[in-house]
């Protein structure tokens, strides 16, 4: 056997390499869409004159990562720049609350030392028993309906309205960009009803190329040219974050980056056979750890918060049980995803805006898992699920979700089933809610 085979234990898996590179490119497939919908989201942040480094920045941030998931954490799991993560950055800190975008890139590298900390200390686990499940549930289906509205909104399908807030957007209807954007939508689902990998980037590819057909998007000038980072390397602005707003944009990244992974990672350890018998994860510090690594790494090249992908499990279930998948896929992002900024900057938005409807309904399945029949835990569940896409912000939804957790809890007799740390994560958040409407100053 060679030195893979022997390195990633073949044997003990039960695979082999042609399994393991196949299951790989399946991985990568699943999850290319992401070099085109990062940097779009991200430049409507830091400026179109960035996307070229942005796709660079993507690109190694998911290439390098994932390579250091399959050399240390040796597992079959794919990295990248978050979604939801990614829109939050743009949409709720830097256009919502007018943070500059270094000052959120500052705060992606914040919180991922933060996780390298607790990934390291037992404080880990006390943050992961202090929040109910119901919680996790729910912050990850409001996220699916926040990218949902943003992606309609992108598509032009729902507009601003006065008297409404929002509504249908009736006038576009007479552009060829609103009708691209629902055949790419519909074209997307059908993919994924009959099970075709790569669903998200055959139907931004297809979308794309029909466009350009009918003369709505120009022809990119040349499909390749050399990665750059002029635009984003090292452009954090740590100073700015002195002030407790800014705390609480670095808690709403950290809350989610980290229980969107620890829910990732245990759903693709179950797929993959990997759980023992009392349901723990494996190696799941290393895993953990390589997350928030990336996240602190990829906020030095310039982009949001990287995190461990679901679509992981299409190369799972193409036999990938082993770094040797993870490898593949991180090499894929490096060779390909470097080079292909000029391709990815002709990229419309009316493409790319069914990826986030898609990715919000996988998202929102997550919301199933909560007991609807324990008020106690429904109800908090839902104002989460409400708040974050009603106010466009994670943070709130969270803070939101926690103290009616607490409240209901505590005064339904039911008080003693509340940990703690939520109890004083509640008191944070009361007191942050409070400094944001200028009731009392810190």
């Amino acid at each position: 056997m060679g030195w893979f085979e022997n390195y990633f234990e073949f044997d003990k898996h039960k695979t082999d390499m042609k399994t393991e590179v196949l299951a790989g490119i399946t991985t990568f497939m699943t999850m290319a869409y992401i070099l085109f919908v990062n940097p779009a989201i991200l430049s409507d942040a830091i400026g179109k004159e960035a996307f070229p480094s942005l796709v660079t920045a993507t690109a190694l941030a998911a290439g390098l990562t994932t390579i250091i998931m399959a050399l240390y954490a040796k597992k079959p799991f794919a990295l990248a720049p978050g979604m939801g993560l990614n829109a939050y950055f743009t949409y709720g800190v830097v256009l919502g609350m007018g943070y500059s975008w270094q000052v959120a890139l500052a705060a992606v590298f914040v919180e991922g030392i933060i996780f390298i900390v607790l990934s390291l200390t037992r404080v880990r686990s006390a943050v992961i028993h202090a929040i109910p499940l119901s919680q996790k549930y729910a912050i990850g289906a409001g996220i699916g309906l926040f990218l949902t509205i943003i992606g309609m909104q992108e598509m032009g399908f729902v507009v601003d309205n006065p008297a409404t807030l929002i509504t249908l957007g009736v006038q576009n209807f007479a552009t060829k960009e609103l009708w691209l954007a629902l055949f790419g939508l519909f074209l997307t689902g059908i993919l994924i009803s009959r099970r075709i990998k790569g669903a998200l980037l055959i139907s931004i590819i297809t979308t794309t190329i029909i466009g350009i057909i009918l003369g709505v998007t120009p022809m990119p000038d040349k499909l390749f040219a050399m990665p750059t980072l002029d635009h984003t390397l090292f452009k954090l602005d740590l100073k700015g974050l002195m002030n407790v707003g800014a705390l609480g944009v670095i808690f709403a990244f950290f809350m989610v980056d980290f229980f969107d992974t620890l829910g990732t990672i245990t759903g693709l350890s179950a797929k993959a056979g990997f759980l023992t018998k009392d349901g723990k994860v494996p190696d799941a510090e290393k895993i953990l750890l390589t997350d928030a690594v990336g996240t602190t790494m990829g906020a030095l090249f310039g982009t949001s918060t990287v995190t461990t992908y679901i679509e992981s499990a299409a190369g799972i279930e193409e036999g990938g049980r082993t770094g040797m998948t993870a490898l593949i896929t991180g090499a894929l992002f490096l060779v390909i995803g470097l080079f292909i900024s000029p391709l990815a900057s002709i990229i419309p938005s009316y493409a790319t805006a069914p990826a986030l409807i898609i990715v919000g309904y996988f998202m929102l399945s997550a919301i199933r898992e909560v007991d609807f029949d324990d008020p106690t835990e429904a109800i908090p569940a839902f104002l989460v699920l409400v708040t974050i896409p009603f106010t466009y912000s994670i943070a709130d939804g969270i803070g939101m979700g926690f103290i009616s957790y607490a409240v209901i809890k505590a005064l339904s007799g039911r008080g003693k089933e509340v940990h703690p740390l939520l109890y004083v994560l509640a008191l944070v958040f009361v007191a942050y809610f409070l400094y944001l409407g200028g009731v009392i100053a810190l």
